[in-house]
This record gives structure tokens, C-alpha cells and sequence, in this order.
């Protein structure tokens, strides 16, 4: 390695600094109070477990996007999670399995894949989320999507906006409404994805072209969608979708893209995706899933939950967070009056030398007299 590149970090990766940072902490505990309130219960999982439990616990999940290596003393192979759902699903299922149904948990922490996500060169991102595990009815959907649109309010994000899937509509739809050769399924939904009409002819999905119509805002797409399906195979979904949007009301705008399948790998019936005003690109996404049991006696189990990704909306907050006050302490200052100020709110910072100069500290206030006064 050259001098000039010990101080450098690999792509993909930063450091926070400090107001980025305060911001951060700012984000995940305002979150995950509001997580907490509504009866979710912190989890705090590893970050290295066998790459075998990370990979196994649900259908979708990606071993090539971790990073793995031998583990010294099991001589098993351990990877770096790129996902914290798949532990919360390892945690329900053993340390949990006793708990009662419905169990809410919450997590937040880093992950890292291997490369990043499309043109996003980004390998670590803070993941925050929920999972609402043993169920995944409407109620249980309409209450995920809720409490993730609150978490992100709570958390600064504003104009939010919530775009709902039919993650296995190809499927559904291809069991006997619109029939499938079973080797064209996966070119079907890849197409419909895609919204790439010639794509989706030439895979023998022309059936599925009015499809691509039902896309935009929630009312207008559902009645569209609600029309295409005169077999009725989507009705029970499409009333689940019309119970959840009725639940949150005016709380997020609401659009429908059946068809998209991008991010929703493991996902079942019900995915959704979350966006902000002037945020680019997707905060998050949720939707029913199920968490695989690696015992022959006990019975894969169905869950719900949602992840979010707020490293966009931290450093857009961070751009716009003001200079916080600080007090400065003098030498020899009275440790009484600065306990007092603290306990009413001040942050301080003490001087430790004669150097220490209260605007090169970054200091807003000095203490004079027992008193914060301006300098």
C-alpha cells in the first residue's frame, strides 16, 4: 500500500462526523420510540453468523451479496449480514419460539453487502425496522404500513409516499386466470417488471399486457385493476389493498405498481415500497414474507414487517441542522452552576488549558457569574 493510501477508505464506505452523526442517532431514536410505543420490542442480533442461518431462514435471500470467510475456530463459513430480517426470523424461531403470536420486534443497525445497489455505489447503510411475526393478515399489513409511515414522520422524512405490490401476482395469476407454461413464469414477471410490453409478448405474457395500465395513483389503479380481473383471482388481494389504503387515510400518498418485483425477493401477497419528498430514491420497503423453520416439528411461519434505509434522509437533515449551543467553561468555573445548567439542557464544554478559547471550540455561550451569557 502506498503512503498516500493508508487513510483511505474502500468504496462505498464513509464516516460519519459529528453533526452527521448526532443527526443519526437523532433519526434511529426518534424511530424506533415510535416503534416502541406501538409494542415493539428492540432486538439487537450479530453482525457475523453462519452464512448458512443467514441464508436459509427465507426464500430470496442473497449469499453472493455478503461478505464471507472462515470462521478460525468452527472452520465454518461466516458472513457479514446484509439483511437483519433473516435474524429476527433465526431469533423467533429459537430463542423466541415460546413467545406469544403475534411477537413485534425491532432492530437497528448497520449492514453491508459486497457491492453496492445499481448506480447507489453505497456498501454500508443503517437498517432500521419491524417485523410483526405469526401473522400476516390485512390488520397486521395495514398496522405495518402505518407504523412505518410514523416512524419516518417522527423521524424528520416529510411527504411521504407509499407504493404497494402484489409480489406474487404473476403466480396467482398464472395458476389457472391467465395460465402459464411453468418455464415462462419467471420471463413473465421478469417483463412485467421491466413494464417492457414487447418483452412481455414475446415471453408468451400478451394475457398480461392490461396489467401495465394499472399502475399510478392508488384509486384510479386499483378500479383499473379491480377491471382487469374479471375472473376474480386478485379479489380478495385487491380488498386487502383497498382495507389497508382506507387505514391510512390521509397519513402518506398512495400509489399502485402490482407488477414491480425489484427488492421484493422474499416477499408473499403484499409488498410496499416508502419514498419522501426530496429524497432520492427508495427509504424503504415491507410486506408479508415467511420465515422457514429448520426443524422437521415445527412449521414455517408466516410474518409481516418493513425496512427502512434513512441514510438519505440523515444527510439531507444534516445539511439543514443548525449549529447547536454549546456553553463554554472557564478555568476554575464553578462545577455547581455548570451541573445546574446541564440539568436544565445546556451542553458545555470545559476548558483544560490556558489556550482554550470558546469560539474555537465552537461555543455559543461562556459562563460568567453563574450565568450563560452570549459571546
Amino acid at each position: 500500500m502506498q503512503e498516500t493510501d493508508r487513510d483511505l477508505l474502500p468504496e462505498g464506505l464513509e464516516d460519519r462526523l459529528p453533526l452527521a452523526a448526532a443527526v443519526a442517532t437523532r433519526v434511529m431514536r426518534s424511530a424506533l420510540d415510535v416503534l416502541d410505543i406501538h409494542g415493539y420490542d428492540r432486538v439487537q442480533p450479530p453482525s457475523i453468523e453462519f452464512e448458512k442461518s443467514l441464508a436459509s431462514r427465507m426464500a430470496g435471500v442473497q449469499p453472493r451479496r455478503m461478505f464471507r470467510f472462515v470462521d478460525p475456530a468452527s472452520l465454518r463459513t461466516l458472513a457479514l449480514r446484509s439483511d437483519m430480517t433473516p435474524q429476527l426470523g433465526r431469533i423467533a424461531s429459537t430463542s423466541l419460539a415460546a413467545a406469544p403470536r403475534p411477537l413485534r420486534l425491532c432492530y437497528a443497525g448497520q449492514v453491508v453487502t459486497i457491492k453496492g445497489d445499481g448506480l447507489d455505489p453505497t456498501r454500508e447503510r443503517l437498517q432500521l425496522g419491524a417485523e410483526l411475526i405469526g401473522m400476516d393478515s390485512v390488520a397486521a399489513a395495514g398496522e405495518i404500513v402505518a407504523v412505518a409511515i410514523e416512524a419516518l414522520r417522527a423521524a424528520g422524512a416529510t411527504g411521504v409516499s407509499v407504493d404497494f405490490t402484489l409480489p406474487d401476482l404473476v403466480d396467482t395469476l398464472a395458476a389457472k386466470a391467465l395460465p402459464l407454461a411453468p418455464d415462462a413464469i419467471a420471463a413473465v414477471r421478469r417483463e412485467l417488471d421491466a413494464k417492457d410490453a414487447g418483452g412481455l409478448v414475446a415471453a408468451g405474457g400478451a394475457a398480461y399486457l392490461p396489467l401495465l395500465t394499472a399502475i399510478g395513483p392508488f384509486d384510479a389503479a386499483i378500479e383499473r385493476l379491480s377491471a382487469i380481473d374479471a375472473g376474480g383471482a386478485l379479489a380478495t388481494r385487491i380488498a386487502a389493498l383497498r382495507t389497508i389504503a382506507a387505514r391510512i387515510g390521509k397519513a402518506a400518498r398512495l400509489t399502485l405498481d402490482p407488477s414491480e418485483r425489484h427488492g421484493f425477493e422474499y416477499q408473499s401477497w403484499f409488498g410496499f415500497s416508502i419514498y419522501a419528498d426530496g429524497l432520492s430514491g427508495v427509504l424503504g420497503r415491507g410486506g408479508s414474507y415467511t420465515i422457514k423453520s429448520n426443524r422437521a416439528d415445527k412449521a414455517d411461519e408466516p410474518a409481516i414487517g418493513f425496512s427502512l434505509y434513512p441514510d438519505t434522509l440523515i444527510d439531507r437533515l444534516a445539511e439543514a441542522e443548525p449549529r447547536r449551543d454549546a456553553l463554554f467553561l472557564p478555568l476554575g468555573h464553578d462545577p455547581v452552576h455548570a451541573a445546574r445548567l446541564r440539568a436544565i439542557g445546556w451542553r458545555t464544554v470545559a476548558a483544560l488549558g490556558e489556550g482554550c478559547e470558546e469560539r474555537a471550540l465552537g461555543c455559543s455561550h461562556r459562563l460568567e457569574n453563574g450565568e450563560a451569557v452570549p459571546v
